[in-house]
């Protein structure tokens, strides 16, 4: 059975914190409008993303003795010289476009101090974690328009080591964009003058041009049941649990899949094992039609493909469709093989028919009603910023997502140094009993 994570729930926080402090670019920086592109200011992007970093205090290191927050912040002065736009603030045109007025004022920063100990968040430190005490909720910031595109707050614990969180508008960036950005902090924390990866804006590569074209279906921004599918009720019924797979997990899910047929990666075979435990445990109509939602990385789409640099948004979210029946009473193939479909439709074209229906239809939200969306941050960074510190004993999204029909799929080192995939899943109560014992089925032979 996949292992759950345990979560630490007798842990209460007593946090200090400061007033924010805006940190501006150290040197001048252009005061312009930026134009967003049309794959960055879809509503559905249109939310602030949450992501926290805990370090442990390590003596042996060269910046034992040097406090956390001074590094931090003055490391995050020089970089916004680099990354400017973060220093702005969003505004909005005709026809809802968004650009950013780039006018240096700066990125909130809050200094706190934790009564606490990185023992304290447990042997194995995992989300949920308790942000309104290790991201400072400034009020009035949580607008889309004329507010701070991204707070840090950093908090020292009692053992000397400490934890970075941050809050990102998402419509600056992607998860590689905002991860460029804090390893370029980091970088800068350990001695570079320059980031090893210069930052690159060439936002009008996403944006449509002309004459628009949307050539081919988009079912995951469909708005025809844009109803709010959870009630007060259900939403205040919802738990979330951590579950863990390491490589005995994985490769029992694989044995579910008949050897002759085609290689798929870690990511669909667990997409699809997940996708299919929680269509059967929220009972569904057999014919009610459901949705997988995943975020594909579109920069080597492109010819040529995007810069290194680029930090905006570049991801492309296909919707697999089907019968809640199908999903339930096919094996995992099945989906696998709809998977695979609608990954090969992403490419260039599939990305400007994104940018014309976002122009044509008024920038329409991700399609909510039964959809489920998947997000693979294994490989995005989190895990890597380091402040001269060394890595983070984790890093990764501060939540599970934004709505509670997201998973991320994160990186986790269990109490043993083994390497796993974290998924958090929300479920009502009764779904979350109906998910454990369906996903024990397909992992029964581990």
């Amino acid at each position: 059975m996949a292992l759950m994570a345990q979560e630490n729930t007798s842990l209460v926080l007593s946090v200090t914190r400061g007033e924010p402090e805006f940190v501006c670019p150290e040197k001048p920086t252009p005061r312009e409008l930026k134009l967003l592109s049309d794959i960055d200011d879809q509503e559905g992007l249109r939310f602030h993303m949450p992501g926290i970093m805990f370090y442990r205090a390590d003596p042996s290191n060269y910046k034992e003795g040097k406090d956390p927050v001074k590094v931090v912040k003055d490391a995050l002065a020089k970089a916004l010289v680099f990354f400017y736009p973060y220093a702005g603030r969003l505004v909005e045109g005709p026809s809802r476009k968004l650009s950013v007025d780039c006018t240096a004022e700066g990125v909130p920063f809050i200094e706190a101090d934790a009564d606490a100990t990185l023992e304290d968040f447990g042997g194995e430190i995992h989300p949920p974690f308790p942000l309104e005490d290790l991201l400072y909720d400034i009020p009035g910031t949580d607008g889309i328009l004329g507010t701070p595109l991204l707070i840090i707050q950093v908090t020292r614990l009692r053992c000397g080591g400490f934890i970075v969180a941050l809050r990102v508008n998402h419509v600056i960036n992607d998860g590689s964009g905002i991860m460029q950005l804090m390893n370029a902090v980091g970088e800068i924390s350990r001695g570079f003058t320059t980031p090893s990866i210069l930052p690159v804006w060439d936002r009008e590569r996403l944006t449509a041009g002309e004459h628009h074209k949307v050539s081919y279906p988009h079912p995951e921004y469909d708005q025809h049941q844009v109803d709010d599918h959870h009630s007060n009720d259900e939403l205040a019924d919802l738990i979330q649990q951590s579950f863990l797979f390491g490589p005995s997990e994985i490769a029992a899910l694989r044995r579910n899949i008949p050897p002759q047929t085609k290689q798929f990666s870690t990511f669909d075979i667990l997409s699809a094992s997940l996708w299919r435990c929680r269509t059967m445990a929220l009972g569904l109509d057999p014919d009610e039609e459901v949705r997988l939602l995943f975020a594909v990385n579109a920069r080597t789409k492109f010819n040529p493909p995007l810069a290194k640099g680029y930090y905006g948004n570049a991801c492309a979210f296909p919707a697999v469709c089907a019968k809640a029946g199908d999903i339930c009473n096919n094996k995992v193939e099945y989906i696998l093989e709809l998977i695979r479909k609608a990954k090969n439709e992403v490419n260039e074209e599939y990305m400007r028919s994104i940018m014309d229906l976002m122009v044509t239809k008024d920038r329409p939200h991700f399609s909510v009603h039964q959809s489920y969306v998947v997000s693979d941050l294994r490989h995005l960074g989190f895990a890597d910023v380091d402040f001269g510190w060394g890595k983070p004993v984790f890093g990764g999204p501060g939540s599970n997502g934004s709505v509670p029909d997201a998973s991320f799929f994160i990186s986790f080192k269990n109490i043993k140094g083994e390497t796993m995939i974290m998924v958090p899943i929300s479920l009502p109560v009764h779904a979350m009993d109906v998910f454990v014992k369906e996903l024990g089925e397909m992992l029964r032979h581990v």
